[in-house]
């Protein structure tokens, strides 16, 4: 079968961890439980959370001598499998071991791991992740938490100094977690030396908050009732010497601060650096929450009928109608697009992350660029998508039932966490211009702003993958549009590559522009052109997603999976156009007719793509347990259908 064989392809290098998921999570043992109250959702989440596999799971990614499979994209690639189950378990497992335990991995050392980590690989010590505070998310290195270093009892005083400066939204902290991340200003001599991280009990043995630990519950939440969201206060708590994560920073005992990283902002940012693997679950997770929501909308709209047409006595499917495929058709191109994006993603973190000997800074910079440029391109992504589907269902997909508004509400905070989206697209947008002033020299002055992050480098239209194929795909285009196919694969990388290029140019004549008129208004020079500034770092994602989906067509072996894959791909790049047609006609790179010719060809792609509808859902290969919506266990009765075209 075509699905079976495009299953393949998208299955890609992790297929064997995706196989394992699909058997050993198969039936209906770990899927959402509609109805449950908090304290339900919390139990059973967490009673799940100790079942799940270690290897190949969500626990891969841990050192093989400890229990793991020293396999960081085979973890990654885990987690987002349960994302399609149930997102309460993807985000508890998420915090257990991708937060809590790869921070203790990436930031410990050898008597940390020795001390905890098969425990937290188990799942019998359970932990979390306290970066956030309540007046603190994005802005990481303003954290006013302190862990001040006393040398007469070689222990660190952690300390909250006032309310906005509690952990908040902490996952595990409301009800399991026992030991703590905490990520606070290290002060040592009377000197700052920037974040850092210690391990903090926060519980005792039978779950009571330990002296100085002031815990809270974060309560109802729009979604994930199953994940303990919490708050942590510290009130002067002493943390001993050895609990600080020193991979980074060593603390001697007579206070003495030595790091092999002697620049504090650069220290900072490689140590988060190491914990990018949670920003790139969130994104392929919410992406594949969205498959299931596109699966449950396809297969709905094939067997939903809908008014009858002239001299028919049947009604029309709901996938025949122009405007469904406008709304499912459109949505499923972009889940394509995003899956070889991602896939493309989690090897890059994998090469970087097994890789052997010293970082290679330039590719952790880059693989850190495109987690939070995807991050943000797939969660948005997952929203709209899932409202599409939830509204192409009509009244059915406002049942619990039908799975659609669970997977709505649980999703919806993924845009926030693991990074604010707006925030995460200016740091891609700092990468490209960071890159652009190493490419082409100073930016007359403006490259003293602080808000210049050089710690985050990406070389300007630096490929993704296949490089010398999309080159050449580019090279080929005959100068004049009208002279090309609307489908020339060439002419769609070439519009990508040409808006972003323009984009970033203008952003920094822009930025030039205004160092020159407002030299001391470091905030005003960047805030004045911020809707640039991320129009640019969208463009950059655009075209880095469909690279990656050339990259993936070339290498797909079977001729027919490979057709399909191409009008796939024609869609999402020529549905992109179409959204920024505005852009294009103003900046003349398309003509008003040529504008019209890309809607008129839009629509004869989702006709072609009409019979592939269903073949594109089951490719995901998502059991009919996971999916989980009434809906799909049985047709609507010929009565239902009747009295609604009756009601018409």
């Amino acid at each position: 079968m075509l699905s079976s064989r495009l299953q393949d392809v998208l299955d890609g290098r992790w297929a064997h961890v995706r196989k394992a998921a699909r058997t050993a999570l198969a039936g209906d043992k770990f899927v959402t439980v509609q109805g449950e109250t908090i304290d339900e959702a919390r139990e059973r989440v967490t009673r799940l959370l100790r079942e799940l596999p270690a290897d190949p799971g969500v626990a891969a990614g841990f050192p093989i001598e400890y229990g793991g499979g020293s396999d960081p994209g085979g973890s990654v690639v885990a987690a987002e499998m349960l994302a399609q189950i149930d997102l309460s378990l993807m985000v508890k497992a998420g915090v257990q071991w991708g937060l809590f335990g790869g921070a203790v991995t990436a930031l410990g050392t050898k008597h940390h791991h020795d001390l905890y980590l098969r425990d937290i690989i188990s799942a019998d010590l359970l932990g979390c992740f306290a970066m956030t505070e309540t007046g603190h998310g994005s802005d990481v290195q303003q954290l006013r938490t302190t862990c001040t270093y006393d040398p007469a009892t070689e222990t660190f005083d952690l300390h909250t100094p006032h309310e906005a400066a509690r952990k908040d939204y902490i996952g595990n902290a409301a009800r399991d977690g026992r030991l703590a991340v905490v990520f606070a200003q290290l002060i040592s001599g009377g000197k700052r030396y920037g974040v850092h991280a210690w391990l903090v009990p926060i519980r005792d043995d039978e779950g009571n908050p330990l002296p100085g630990v002031t815990i809270g519950d974060d309560g109802h939440k729009a979604g994930l009732l199953g994940v303990d969201n919490g708050r942590l206060s510290f009130d002067h708590v002493r943390v001993p010497r050895e609990m600080l994560l020193d991979r980074y920073g060593q603390v001697a005992p007579d206070g003495t601060y030595s790091s092999s990283i002697d620049n504090d902002v650069r220290r900072f940012f490689t140590m988060l650096g190491t914990l990018v693997r949670g920003r790139v679950v969130v994104g392929g997770s919410a992406a594949n929450a969205a498959k299931s929501a596109l699966t449950i909308a396809v297969r709905y709209g094939e067997s939903r009928r809908q008014f009858g047409a002239p001299g028919e006595e049947r009604e029309i499917a709901l996938n025949d109608y122009l405007a469904h495929q406008r709304i499912l058709t459109t949505n499923l191109a972009n889940a394509y697009a995003l899956h070889f994006a991602q896939d493309e993603l989690v090897g890059a973190l994998h090469e970087v992350q097994t890789a052997e000997g010293p970082v290679d800074e330039h590719r952790q910079r880059q693989l850190e660029s495109r987690a939070a440029g995807l991050k943000a391109a797939q969660t948005w992504h997952a929203t709209r998508a899932i409202q599409a589907a939830r509204e192409a269902c009509g009244g059915a997909g406002y049942l619990a039932e039908n799975r659609l508004p669970g997977l709505k509400a649980d999703t919806d905070v993924f845009t926030t966490f693991e990074g604010d989206n707006t925030v995460l697209l200016q740091l891609v947008a700092k990468g490209l211009l960071t890159g652009y002033r190493d490419a082409f020299g100073s930016l007359d002055g403006w490259g003293r702003a602080t808000f210049v992050a050089d710690q985050v480098r990406s070389m300007v239209l630096e490929r993704t993958a296949a490089r010398g194929l999309i080159e050449r795909l580019i090279d080929a285009v005959p100068g004049r549009d009208e002279e090309v196919a609307l489908t020339n694969r060439g002419w769609h990388l070439a519009l990508f590559e040409d808006r972003e290029k323009h984009l970033l140019d203008g952003a920094v004549r822009r930025l030039r522009k205004n160092a020159s008129l407002k030299p001391s208004r470091q905030f005003d020079i960047f805030n004045d052109v911020q809707d640039h500034v991320l129009a640019t770092a969208q463009a950059h994602i655009d075209r880095i997603v469909l690279e990656a989906f050339v990259a993936a067509i070339d290498r797909t072996a079977d001729d027919e999976a490979r057709a399909l894959l191409s009008k796939v791909c024609d869609l999402y790049a020529l549905t992109t156009i179409e959204a920024h047609k505005g852009w294009y006609l103003e900046h003349g790179r398309i003509s008003p007719a040529r504008s019209k010719a890309v809607t008129g060809m839009v629509n004869d792609l989702l006709r072609q793509l009409r019979p592939h509808m269903p073949t594109l859902v089951d490719a995901f290969a998502i059991p009919d347990e996971w999916l989980d919506a009434a809906i799909l266990r049985e047709e609507p009765t010929r009565q239902q259908t009747m009295a609604t075209h009756d009601a018409a």
